[in-house]
């Protein structure tokens, strides 16, 4: 019989569909030395036992005990880095004074290696905590700053995904936190994306460089047209935020005549690897546009609930074709938890069906067919991200990584209200979405190794 580095005996909870989840109650989960579940095994199966024999009382045997769950890593399509150093404060004003008033000064400050140290240690730990195994980082435009973030991510086993910010253009940055020019935005960019190539040679669970145009109304058209012939040549992952506010989809119509997603098209910015984020303004051609091209929405509820100045029809967009995950957009969004933002996920899209100005008529308040289940939440946080990222994560499948969750929810004063042995295991999973704390996740594993344990 084959030799497994570890095995796992487990209910777990999956994704079958962007509807629908599977249950596997009390399966083996067979994880060869790369990481990878090589063989899932279901109780009825013939070598269930005989495996389970021979792997009984061995050290890399992992029995879950009663009352815990396997659910998969979370991917997180959109986190702010340096902005973990802001978050929960000033949420209160318009994204555009937010970002000079708050974010701009916050972030200019890791040019300082030692100060971003101590941020990034912290923001990548907290997220395994969180139960979030693979993380795509905006960084800062500093390339030695974003280059640490990286290693952090390496070091501590998360699977990253990190980019050197470019914002070049005068008129729209501070002078005290912008790129010098177009030129050395791009040589930087070029000389960040090698050196994480390097990086990644040594690193289990990946880390992958991406080009990271923080915004329209931040960048130079010499800047957009070197960052996607970087991209292309080095079929990188590209990301950045589109459509996200009234203020900033203004600026682009203003400047260019056109949507967002058009734009940054023509800059060679829209592509398979390509992940934007927000996107709450997207028409019907640009939605077309994102489905042909393969870009992913990483959306961002508790964030756009505060910046966005509408709720974006996800469900709509999803029917469309477009691959769709969940990102916390710390610090635009205040929890670094995608159980909280796939719970913001699914109220957020009530209250688009619903419609949310009681002086209109039931019948004209909202938009209907919007809403989401915590089905679909938990799908976009999981198999939706992974695939958003074109990566084998995000399920609990063969031939998929080994990044898991250990949730327990029969803990102290975490307890789940779960008192009936027999309950329903969908109920149950239920329960752990909208109810689950840090404190329920015990152990998290990415790539078959322990991250994280409490």
């Amino acid at each position: 019989m084959e030799k497994y580095t570890h095995v796992f005996q487990g209910t777990a909870f999956t994704s079958k569909s962007p509807k629908e989840v599977q249950v596997l109650k009390d399966h083996l989960f067979c994880i060869n030395s790369d990481g990878i579940i090589e063989k899932i095994i279901a109780p009825e199966d013939t070598d269930y036992q005989p495996l389970l024999d021979l792997y009984h009382g061995e050290e890399n045997f992992h029995r879950l005990a009663n009352g815990q769950y396997l659910l998969p890593g979370f991917v997180d399509l959109h986190v702010h880095a340096p902005q973990w150093a802001q978050s929960g404060t000033a949420l209160d004003i318009p994204l555009n004074d937010w970002l000079n008033t708050y974010t701009f000064p916050i972030e200019s400050k890791f040019s300082d290696l030692e100060f971003a140290k101590n941020v990034y240690e912290d923001v990548v730990s907290t997220l395994l905590a969180n139960g979030t195994t693979t993380a795509l980082y905006f960084a800062t435009i500093h390339k030695q700053a974003s280059l640490l973030l990286a290693k952090i991510c390496a070091e501590k086993g998360q699977r990253g995904l990190v980019g050197k910010v470019v914002m070049d253009l005068p008129d729209q940055n501070p002078a005290y936190y912008r790129d010098a020019d177009a030129k050395t935005a791009l040589a930087d960019t070029e000389e960040f994306i090698l050196a994480v190539r390097e990086l990644a040679k040594s690193t289990k669970q990946g880390v992958f460089p991406v080009v990271t145009p923080r915004f329209i109304p931040s960048w130079t058209d010499e800047a957009l047209n070197g960052l996607g012939e970087l991209a292309a040549k080095y079929d990188t992952y590209i990301q950045s935020h589109c459509s996200e506010s009234d203020w900033a989809h203004g600026y682009v119509q203003e400047r260019f005549n056109k949507n967002d997603a058009f734009a940054l098209h023509d800059f060679g910015l829209l592509r398979e690897k390509s992940v934007m984020a927000h996107c709450n303004f997207l028409n019907e051609q640009d939605a077309a546009l994102f489905a042909e091209t393969g870009t992913a929405i990483g959306h961002c509820p508790i964030s756009n609930a505060y910046f966005a100045n509408s709720v974006i029809p996800i469900s709509h967009l999803h029917s469309k074709g477009i691959e769709i995950g969940l990102g916390s957009d710390i610090s635009g969004g205040f929890s670094p938890s995608l159980f909280d933002n796939a719970r913001q996920a699914v109220m957020s899209s009530r209250m688009l069906e619903d419609g949310v100005n009681p002086a209109l008529p039931a019948e004209e308040r909202g938009v209907p067919n919007s809403r989401l289940t915590i089905d679909e939440a938990f799908y976009f946080a999981t198999a939706g991200g992974g695939e958003s990222l074109s990566l084998p994560i995000g399920r609990l499948a063969e031939n998929y990584a080994w990044d898991v969750q250990i949730i327990d929810t029969n803990l102290g004063f975490s307890k789940l209200p779960i008192y009936n042995v027999y309950e329903n295991l969908h109920d149950i999973f239920q329960k752990i979405m909208y109810l689950v704390q840090p404190e329920n996740i015990r152990e998290v594993w990415v790539q078959g190794e322990k991250v994280h344990s409490r």
